[in-house]
């Protein structure tokens, strides 16, 4: 791969570290954006007294020098500041004696990766799981995201996301457009297009909190300016659409992917769903001689993109950590119990929308390093550049 990150760090440890590698020489590192992004991913109504307790922020350790990539990794910190109170529980020393209060975890909660992990790594004490499969992991990627982000906008290439369903509302997904999704404020309380709907959503989020309950939903992705080309039909391992469900699917609680409309065309038939092929009309922005006036397929056709937007959903099962505890066992005695509760959140699908952001950034960045190369940014967009010429010719 081109671009990628790898990021480590427990939810209560002392911090969160990602290490990204393959961005190009000279590409400029706006740190407030990432700070902003990271912000982004602590808003959304429902979410838990963690995000009152964390302000996250990166720490840039290596591969920038006076605001622009080296072409080196690069390094970002992300301290946890709760970490003052978990000192003794998740020190990386033996402890000469056993902390006053261990917080051992032996009851899994259903649909946590608590009993597997445990099961798999053979640890009694499912904190040595949890820790590590909580969503906190997900600050480190919106950071590398947020880099992606940055670099694909020398592209022409901008990402955003909204919430399209909570629970049971709306009765059916919400679409919006790219102008309605940009035009979402900045107070929106769960990043949704419509003010009506949200307001629904808000109230259900509330029912759900006071009933001990959680809630998943649905987020959507949108990247806009995406040129035809990314991707290749010539391996599996090579589709786009797979890398990108892929990058989705590894979101903490995504059950779900679909891309373009590709759940409803299933049940209808083909003249209903492909996107016909136009010439493009001139002063259109359309790159090339050919536009679409229907976007089904979701920007990618055969696993290689077509130039139109890029649209891929992501569904969110209920957060698994339930004050309403369902029934589960004690791992140690085999007797029934009701399974262990973590500081939660009802519900976060604006902020997995964030993380989708960034999973998606990451897999086109890759996409776009491959086809374009270069040591530096300038080389790149140099090979872009003949890229569209040869785009126009077509």
């Amino acid at each position: 791969m081109f671009f990628k990150f790898t990021t480590a760090g427990e939810s209560h440890g002392k911090a969160l570290v990602v290490i990204i590698e393959g961005l190009p020489a000279g590409v400029p590192v706006d740190v407030h954006q990432i700070n902003l992004d990271l912000r982004r991913r602590q808003g959304g109504y429902g979410r838990g007294g963690r995000m009152k307790i964390e302000k996250d922020t990166a720490g840039l350790m290596s591969g920038v020098r006076h605001g622009k990539t080296l072409g080196s990794p690069i390094a970002i910190v992300i301290e946890n500041r709760d970490f003052v109170h978990w000192q003794d529980v998740m020190s990386v020393d033996m402890p000469e004696n056993e902390p006053r209060n261990s917080r051992r975890v032996t009851r899994p909660r259903p649909g946590h990766a608590d009993l597997p992990g445990g099961q798999k790594y053979q640890t009694r004490d499912l904190r040595d799981i949890l820790e590590r499969a909580s969503a906190r992991e997900t600050a480190a990627r919106v950071a590398a995201g947020s880099l992606a982000k940055q670099f694909l906008s020398h592209f022409g290439i901008d990402i955003r996301s909204h919430v399209i369903k909570i629970g049971s509302v709306p009765e059916k997904p919400l679409f919006a457009e790219w102008e309605k999704i940009a035009a979402i404020k900045d107070d929106s309380l769960l990043n949704c297009a419509d003010s009506s709907v949200e307001s629904e959503m808000v109230a259900l989020i509330d029912r759900a909190k006071a009933e001990g309950d959680t809630l998943g939903g649905i987020f959507e992705v949108v990247a806009r300016g995406v040129v035809p080309g990314l991707g290749s039909h010539t391996s599996w391992t090579e589709k786009l659409d797979a890398r990108i469900a892929m990058a989705i699917m590894s979101i903490q609680a995504v059950k779900a992917v679909e891309i373009g409309t590709g759940v409803e065309n299933a049940s209808l038939f083909g003249s209903q769903v492909h996107d016909e092929i136009f010439p493009a009309d001139a002063g259109t922005g359309t790159i090339g001689a050919f536009s679409r006036k229907t976007n089904r397929a979701g920007g990618l056709e055969g696993g290689i993109t077509n130039g139109e937007e890029i649209r891929v959903r992501g569904y969110l099962k209920p957060i698994s950590t339930l004050r309403k505890a369902l029934q589960s066992v004690d791992i140690e005695t085999k007797s029934p119990e009701a399974a262990a509760f973590e500081r939660s959140d009802i519900t976060a699908v604006p902020a997995a929308g964030v993380i989708g952001e960034s999973m998606l950034a990451s897999v086109l960045a890759n996409a776009v390093r491959e086809k374009f190369g270069g040591d530096s940014l300038t080389e790149a967009l140099r090979n872009y550049e003949a890229y569209l010429d040869s785009l126009r010719n077509y």
